[in-house]
């Protein structure tokens, strides 16, 4: 398994890069998103050796196979560094909620959100690579909220690296755009867009598809279209279904996911040899996934703003690595797709190919009106308190345990992904009480905020962005 990994693009132009060009690159240049050229996958002995491993441990163990040579001389450090840091002993501790119903709490790092766990880890291997080659590069990223204050809080103190955070003006919580604007300095600091996340991701494809400007900012990513994003996110799925007997056990896990990010790194983790029976890919009202999960046609509409708005995307960018997948690594079928939904808006898929993904997953929505009674049912039941978006994942679970689309038999682990504190109005609407804020995000709450509104205009963002640079 130790052999160095090399990757390619989706789109077909580019192959053998080495991890290092895949972390600073980001995207491809042919506009394609990259993957390992062949999947790393631990035997059955090898899984039962890593059972029992403490999370720092796991995560050098899982994370290795991807990385380089140098890196990975240097790994356990980076991980000690990194997840000895996080507010909870084991790092992501597992809840009992019901027979074979489990919480995943995934909010224990600096900003209380899942995002911690991959951007933390990302700004470490950053910081190495670019002092080792004596390189400053530019991060341009996209969020619907917890990406752009987990990057930012990972990256604030980091010379060598320039990073802009775009969001949709006036389409995250408070708590969340606080988080992000509260940090303010030249070369690191969030850009409102007066348009929604799937504008601001547009925005950060088409700065990346001008390869003049590419080139001349040394512009890299730090979403999860940046592969090295994802490969953290790997280990808790590890992590989790060891706790629940694997690998001698199956384990199903229940995602809520807007940018299939997160549930990508779970199929890896299958992939990889775990386990896993289902993937449940669960949607708040933006149900671009679950539509096409039950019909097979991907078509985006209009965002509708929801009690979750993490997930509020119609862009799944991720999705399209698990098509290249299923497609049998072509890319010229890929393409073929992908020009359709960029065209059209839209592109559909044959029943058989259908199948092939309904294999891995099954997918459900939820309503905003289902947010609320799940907070609701589970406080009252459990007294156990979920932010919206852990409530989709929850309410997602039980749906598909209800309609049979999943083995009650089969332990099931439903991601939280964010603290409930950083959703106060919706846990009041909810439960008629607010959650109680952790100390630092009251801290936040206290601070002045400083970040600039600019229109969805390509040229003025361009602009801005490279007259703030250090």
């Amino acid at each position: 398994m130790m052999t160095e990994i090399k990757y390619l693009s989706t789109r077909g132009q580019e192959s053998n890069l080495n991890f290092e060009d895949v972390l600073l690159s980001g995207l491809a240049r042919d506009g394609g998103l990259y993957l390992p050229n062949s999947w790393p996958r631990f035997s059955n002995l090898e899984l039962n050796e890593m059972k029992n491993l403490d999370y720092i441990s796991l995560a050098e163990k899982i994370i290795s196979p991807f990385v380089s040579k140098e890196i990975r001389f240097k790994l356990y450090e980076m991980c000690r560094q990194v997840y000895s840091n996080f507010n909870h002993e084991e790092v992501v501790p597992i809840k009992k909620l019901d027979t074979n119903l489990y919480i995943m709490e995934l909010f224990y790092g600096p900003t209380f959100a899942f995002k911690d766990y991959a951007m933390q880890f990302l700004a470490h291997v950053f910081d190495y690579v670019l002092k080792e080659k004596k390189k400053k590069i530019l991060i341009v990223g996209a969020t619907s909220g917890d990406t752009g204050s987990a990057a930012l809080e990972a990256f604030k103190n980091n010379t060598n690296v320039d990073l802009f955070i775009l969001f949709p003006n006036n389409k995250i919580s408070l708590i969340q755009q606080k988080q992000m604007t509260t940090i303010f300095k030249k070369g690191c600091q969030s850009v409102a867009i007066e348009t929604d996340f799937d504008g601001c991701q547009s925005i950060v494809k088409s700065l990346f598809s001008d390869l003049n400007f590419k080139d001349e900012v040394k512009l890299s990513a730090i979403n999860s279209i940046n592969w090295v994003r994802l490969i953290p996110q790997v280990v808790y799925y590890f992590y989790g279904a060891f706790k629940l007997g694997a690998p001698n056990k199956k384990v199903n896990f229940s995602v809520p996911t807007g940018n299939f990010g997160n549930i990508f790194a779970g199929w890896v983790a299958k992939k990889m040899g775990l386990p896993i029976n289902t993937l449940i890919c669960a949607s708040n009202q933006n149900d671009i996934l679950t539509r096409f999960f039950d019909s097979g046609t991907m078509e985006r509409k209009c965002v509708e703003e929801s009690y979750s708005p993490s997930m509020d995307i119609q862009v799944s960018s991720n999705f399209e690595r698990l098509l290249f997948e299923i497609l049998g690594r072509d890319s010229d079928a890929l393409n073929f797709y992908m020009e359709q939904f960029e065209k059209n808006k839209k592109f559909n898929i044959d029943k058989p190919m259908l199948e092939r993904f309904n294999d891995d997953f099954a997918s459900f929505r939820v309503s905003d009106d289902g947010i609320i009674d799940e907070i609701k049912n589970t406080y009252n039941k459990s007294q156990y308190l979920l932010d919206p978006h852990s409530a989709v994942g929850l309410r997602a679970a039980k749906t598909a345990i209800s309609e049979g689309r999943v083995d009650d038999k089969i332990p099931l682990i439903s991601l939280a992904c964010a603290h409930p504190a950083k959703f106060p109005k919706v846990i009041e609407k909810s439960l008629n009480f607010s959650p109680e804020n952790p100390h630092s995000l009251e801290l936040i709450l206290e601070k002045e905020e400083n970040f600039k509104i600019l229109n969805n205009q390509i040229h003025e963002i361009k602009s801005y962005i490279k007259n703030n640079m250090r």
